[in-house]
């Protein structure tokens, strides 16, 4: 059962970009909460600014009009109260995997040899015992992927962000890696915000799904997820819910 109390606030009035000193506007009144342990998704058209949302609330970037608050907290910049996962995994060709987790642990952690300690156990909860002395290039993309999630998660978020993770798998890696995450996040204390364009990933993961308007973005519908967990991708509930936010979906492009 996920808390009802709000960890994660956002309240953006007014974003825009500049581009060869022309001025577009990105975000136009994007309002929601995340409640701790909650598996939200964002999903809209290409270029609409989802990926501009993660930044916000990951602190890079505070050129906005609104707040957004974690913990009741300003987000105002990176932290290591929130953890991301890219599109790629991002790991440093010369370090082997246990050394990408280590170097992601942050010199201000609290407590940096227990989080030394807790290393290992991240490397078993994402299935790669045996792999810890393995170079980037001898992995495949989900385990490389698995690499990115643990670092991410080493220094205790309380929110992950995905920047559409599983973007780079093939299909059947893809679906597979879907199911490990949620497995892994099952047994870590986060809420998540996850970015995606495939619908159905976003169904079998998620909570909630939020999809945005086209740009300047804003909500054009919040649906709740409420299928029993684990989700069968064939059953008839999903497949109805599949077609309401294509419909939804494809009214915002």
């Amino acid at each position: 059962m996920l808390k009802t109390s709000t960890l994660l606030e956002i309240n953006i009035d007014h974003k825009e970009v500049f581009v060869n000193g022309q001025s577009f506007q990105v975000i136009d009144k994007i309002n929601f909460q995340v409640n701790p342990q909650e598996f939200v998704t964002i999903i809209g058209p290409s270029g609409c600014g989802k990926t501009t949302l993660l930044r916000l609330i990951l602190g890079l970037d505070n050129d906005y009009q609104g707040f957004i608050k974690l913990d009741d907290q300003i987000v105002s910049k990176p932290g290591l109260d929130r953890g991301i996962v890219f599109q790629e995994p991002r790991l440093l060709p010369w370090l082997s995997v246990r050394d990408n987790i280590e170097f992601a642990i942050a010199d201000s952690c609290n407590n940096r040899s227990y989080a030394m300690q807790e290393v290992q156990k991240l490397i078993d909860l994402v299935g790669l015992t045996g792999f810890e002395k393995a170079w980037p290039n001898q992995l495949s993309g989900g385990m490389a992927q698995r690499v990115a999630l643990a670092r991410a998660l080493v220094n205790v978020p309380n929110v992950l962000l995905l920047d559409e993770p599983f973007a780079s798998l093939d299909s059947h890696t893809r679906m597979l890696m879907q199911g490990e995450f949620l497995s892994i996040l099952s047994r870590e204390a986060t809420a998540t915000v996850m970015v995606t364009h495939d619908i159905d990933e976003a169904i079998f993961m998620s909570d909630r799904v939020i999809i945005l308007t086209q740009r300047p973005a804003t909500i054009m519908a919040d649906y709740q997820v409420d299928l029993e967990k684990p989700r069968k991708r064939n059953s008839q509930d999903f497949l109805n819910l599949r077609s309401q936010i294509i419909e939804q979906f494809y009214n915002a492009n």
